[in-house]
C-alpha cells in the first residue's frame, strides 16, 4: 500500500483509509476488529470514525460504540503508525441529545469523550461532520437555498470553531482540524479566517465522491487543488451501488438497503441504468467493477484518497485484492463518456 504525505501536514498515510461506520451495528466488535488487522496487515495505516457512529440506524443509544470499538483494537494492538480520523457530530442529529449544533463548548466535551472511547492521547484528524448552516449534501441538493443563512454568525462561529482548535492543538488532544459535507464558500473562508488571524488551517475534506456523485468535480476540485487540501471521499462504491448487488432493483438480505431502502435517497429512476453502464465498462476491460469504482478515485486531478467500508471482512478481503488495480486511459474515457450521458443519477 502506497503511503502519501497528506495535505500540508507532516502525517505519511496510506492511500486506502479504513471506514468504520458500521462497526456495532451491522459488523460486531470481532469481526471489526479481524478488518482493522487484515487493514494494517495490507499496509493501511488511516482509519476514519465519528462520534455518531454506528449508523443503519444512527441513535442516541449506540453514538460512540464505534470509536469504543476501535479504542479496545488500540489499546491491544498499539500500531505505531496509526493515523486516526473521527468528527463531531453536526447540528439536527439524534446521536447528540437534543440534537444540538456545533459549538466551543460542545467541541470540548466531545474531543474529550472522543479520546476517551478511542483510547488515546491525541486524535491526529478531528473533522465538523456537517456546517451548522446547513449544506447541500445528503441529497439536499435538490432543494438547496442559501438565502436563509446569516453570514454575520456564520463568520462568527467558524473564527470561534478555529480558536478552539488551536486551544485543543496547543493542549496536544488533536493535530488537526477538518471538514466534512462542506461547500467551496464554507471552505474558502474558514481558510480566510485562519490565515487572516494565524489560526489552525483545515487539512483535509471529506464529502461524498464516486462515479455516481461527483458535485466534488468543480469548484470544490479547484480550491482542494490550489489549497493543498485532500478530499477524503466517503462512499466511492456509492453505498453498494457500484458493487452491483442492488442491480435489477433487489435488496439483498443483511445489506444496507435491507435497513435503509432507498439508500439514503440515492435510488432513483435513472441510477440502474448509470449502474449498469459502469458495471458493463468494468466486464468490458475485465477488471472488477468494485476495484475500477476505488481506483479511479486515486486518478482525479485534485489530491484524493478512497475511504474504503466493509459490512464483513470477507467484503474488505475483496476490496483489499484491487489496491495495485490500475485505471487505463481507454478505461477513464469510456468513464468520462458515461460521466456525460447519464450525469447525477441521484
Amino acid at each position: 500500500m502506497r503511503k502519501v504525505k497528506l495535505g500540508r501536514s507532516e502525517l505519511m498515510v496510506s492511500e486506502y483509509c479504513l471506514g468504520t461506520m458500521t462497526y456495532g451495528s451491522q459488523t460486531d466488535e470481532a469481526d471489526a476488529h479481524r478488518q482493522l488487522d487484515m487493514a494494517w496487515e495490507a499496509g493501511i495505516n488511516f482509519l476514519d470514525a465519528a462520534e455518531m457512529y454506528p449508523v443503519n440506524p444512527v441513535t442516541l443509544e449506540t453514538a460512540g460504540r464505534t470509536e469504543e470499538i476501535i479504542g479496545r483494537w488500540l489499546a491491544s494492538r498499539k500500531p505505531a503508525d496509526a493515523v486516526i480520523a473521527t468528527k463531531i457530530t453536526g447540528a439536527g442529529s439524534n446521536a447528540v441529545p437534543g440534537g444540538v449544533e456545533i459549538s466551543p463548548e460542545r467541541m470540548r466535551a466531545a474531543v474529550d469523550a472522543s479520546l476517551a472511547r478511542l483510547q488515546s492521547d491525541c486524535i491526529d484528524i478531528y473533522q465538523l461532520h456537517w456546517p451548522n448552516r446547513g449544506s447541500y449534501h445528503f441529497r439536499k441538493s435538490w432543494s438547496f437555498d442559501p438565502s436563509g443563512q446569516n453570514r454575520t454568525e456564520t463568520v462568527a462561529h467558524m473564527r470561534e470553531i478555529l480558536h478552539v482548535a488551536a486551544e485543543l492543538v496547543a493542549a496536544g488532544k488533536i493535530r488537526h482540524i477538518a471538514l466534512s459535507n462542506e461547500t467551496a464558500w464554507g471552505t474558502a473562508m474558514w481558510l480566510r479566517i485562519a490565515e487572516e488571524e494565524g489560526l489552525p488551517r483545515v487539512l483535509t475534506m471529506q464529502n461524498e465522491y464516486s462515479l455516481l456523485c461527483r458535485y466534488f468535480d468543480l469548484d470544490m476540485a479547484e480550491l482542494c487543488f490550489n489549497e493543498e487540501i485532500p478530499l477524503l471521499a466517503y462512499t466511492p462504491l456509492a453505498a453498494g451501488l457500484l458493487t452491483g448487488k442492488y442491480a435489477g432493483n433487489v435488496t439483498p438480505d443483511g445489506s444496507r438497503r435491507s435497513r435503509n431502502d432507498d439508500l439514503g435517497g440515492r435510488i432513483t429512476g435513472r441510477v440502474f441504468e448509470a449502474v449498469s453502464g459502469y458495471l458493463a465498462i468494468a466486464n468490458e476491460h475485465g477488471i472488477d467493477a468494485v476495484h475500477m469504482a476505488i481506483n479511479w478515485t486515486l486518478t482525479r486531478p485534485a489530491p484524493t484518497l478512497p475511504i474504503i467500508g466493509a459490512t464483513t471482512s470477507d467484503q474488505l478481503a475483496h476490496l483489499l485484492k484491487g489496491v495495485d488495480v490500475a485505471i487505463t486511459p481507454e478505461m477513464r474515457a469510456a468513464i468520462d463518456q458515461m460521466n456525460r450521458a447519464m450525469p447525477m443519477v441521484f
